[in-house]
């Protein structure tokens, strides 16, 4: 999820009446049920890695919440599907925030009917920050596993947070420093991406199952909402006919409607789903929508250049609050520009050209891409994201 993304919620909801609720004050005292919540696909991949490490420690715990496929496949019962929610861009959410607040609704009546004895929320900061006032007030424990990036701006939310959580886990080696500043005690567990990247073994038949030529692969990877999609899919088309010498592949997304994708199939250019990582591993390069991919594709070491659009209201509201200099995971983890980022109208098929052309043809940009993606592995660690949390959430319990 971009850094933008939890502003865009904070300040809808800043128009939203969420005072005056009679809720009745539970007491939980069934220890074997856990609430969970996610809201965009890769926190619900991370979820079900979580759901799948506590139920390896704990076969006995049942999970109730709102996630995706993921965590359905892992064993949550889902109150609420995230893609019935999600929204993308500041003008999107301020429209559509009766939406989110209806299931906002739904979820609260949910924990309340549920009674677990904790909630754990990944990611998704807006709705989840509103859930974990509600859980404190309820007097439900509250873990957050990838908590919001309060680092990114207002960093005063991050004695809100303080407030409202019990116990935090990061992913970013950044983080625990900078939330040590506001008397957070935050455990830095490592990065769920390395347990999935660890446990994926390459199609040894990629090219014959998706009928691809042996031409060199660029990846596009447009994103995972309908918003991104929308956004960022056409000017990436735009490029294809400038590098006839190599084939273009999309990622994506199958739970998006087919018809977002039919301009790629008029072109010719092929659509594959479900196979993100065996893409990577056989690209020499990648155009990404900033979010969690910019760092998939960095641990897969594919040179790429980011990009990312919004509405202009959006980008405008963003830029001047944001405070941070990159919007990549993989600048932000090596504090300094490895990929080039091309934001808003530099995302421009002049400029996509440009530094396509660097990573594909000078062998010193490619080097020192190498070289920052070396300093973002080292960073991170070789810890195991999921195993890490799943035993300090139950470390807590039975203290």
């Amino acid at each position: 999820m971009g850094v933008g993304f939890d502003l865009l919620f904070f300040i809808s909801f800043r128009f939203s009446n969420s005072k005056g609720r009679n809720y009745k004050i539970l007491n939980p005292v069934n220890s074997k049920k856990i609430y969970l919540i996610s809201g965009e696909r890769s926190g619900d991949l991370h979820a079900s890695n979580l759901v799948l490490a506590l139920k390896k420690l704990d076969p006995s715990l049942s999970f109730r919440g709102m996630g995706g496929d993921f965590s359905k496949t892992a064993g949550v019962e889902l109150a609420v599907d995230y893609s019935e929610v999600a929204l993308m861009g500041f003008l999107e959410v301020v429209l559509g925030f009766r939406k989110v607040l209806k299931y906002l609704s739904l979820v609260k009546k949910d924990i309340l009917s549920f009674q677990p004895q904790a909630i754990i929320l990944v990611d998704y900061g807006g709705f989840n920050m509103k859930i974990a006032a509600f859980a404190k007030e309820n007097g439900i424990a509250v873990h957050y596993y990838i908590p919001p990036k309060v680092w990114a701006w207002n960093q005063k939310r991050a004695y809100k947070l303080k407030e409202i959580t019990d116990h935090i886990y990061s992913i970013l080696p950044f983080e625990p420093a900078f939330f040590e500043k506001f008397g957070l005690n935050v455990a830095y567990v490592g990065n769920p991406l390395r347990d999935e990247i660890e446990k994926f073994s390459p199609h040894e038949f990629f090219y014959q199952k998706n009928e691809l030529n042996y031409q060199p692969i660029i990846a596009l990877l447009p994103g995972s909402r309908k918003q991104e999609l929308q956004a960022m899919l056409n000017p990436m088309l735009d490029l294809v006919k400038e590098f006839s010498q190599f084939q273009f592949v999309i990622a994506g997304v199958e739970n998006l409607e087919p018809r977002l994708y039919e301009n790629a199939k008029r072109a010719g250019i092929k659509v594959i789903y479900n196979q993100t990582y065996d893409l990577l591993s056989h690209s020499i390069a990648a155009i990404v929508t900033s979010g969690t991919a910019t760092l998939e594709t960095a641990l897969f070491r594919v040179p790429q250049v980011v990009v990312y659009r919004t509405s202009p209201i959006s980008y405008a509201i963003g830029k001047r609050l944001i405070r941070v200099p990159f919007i990549s995971l993989v600048n932000l983890i090596a504090e300094k520009e490895v990929v080039k980022e091309l934001i808003q109208d530099d995302f421009s098929i002049k400029n996509l050209r440009e530094e396509l052309t660097k990573i594909l043809a000078n062998q010193q940009v490619k080097g020192a891409i190498f070289q920052g993606y070396d300093l973002i592995a080292e960073k991170l660690g070789m810890e195991s994201a999921s195993k890490n949390t799943a035993k300090l959430i139950l470390d807590s319990f039975k203290k």
